[in-house]
């Protein structure tokens, strides 16, 4: 992988989709599935999501905190797909139907925004 590369070099295909979806938090992400038109998540979820399990495969061989940013940012890539993902699968037309709903329903933060802990096992 070259030091400007913006993923690892097995997701560079993905890389742009970064600018959009590869955001830091939970809210962020919910933000740009409401603020998407429904052909920019139907292409997301078409490059991506063919690629969710080799990326976990490949995030899983590293421990959160020896993340690099290149790594770090294909876990912001699969943590949007799971919201382009229940626009696309699950919502579908009725997208529209339920933005509002959502928008008052206001993430201000979530686990996944927190950076690796301690495990207590």
């Amino acid at each position: 992988m070259s030091g400007s590369a913006l993923l690892p070099e097995r997701f560079a295909a993905l890389e742009p989709f970064v600018d959009r979806w590869a955001l830091d938090t939970t809210a962020e992400r919910a933000g740009r599935r409401t603020a998407s038109t429904p052909e920019e998540r139907e292409t997301f979820f078409a490059a991506a999501s063919p690629l969710f399990d080799a990326a976990l495969d490949h995030l899983d061989t590293i421990p959160l905190d020896a993340f690099t940013p290149a790594d770090q940012r294909l876990m912001n890539l699969m943590l949007a797909l799971a919201h382009a993902a229940l626009a696309v699968e699950i919502q579908g037309p009725d997208e529209v139907k339920s933005a509002p709903w959502r928008d008052r329903m206001r993430i201000h933060r979530s686990s996944a925004d927190k950076g690796p802990c301690a495990c207590s096992n």
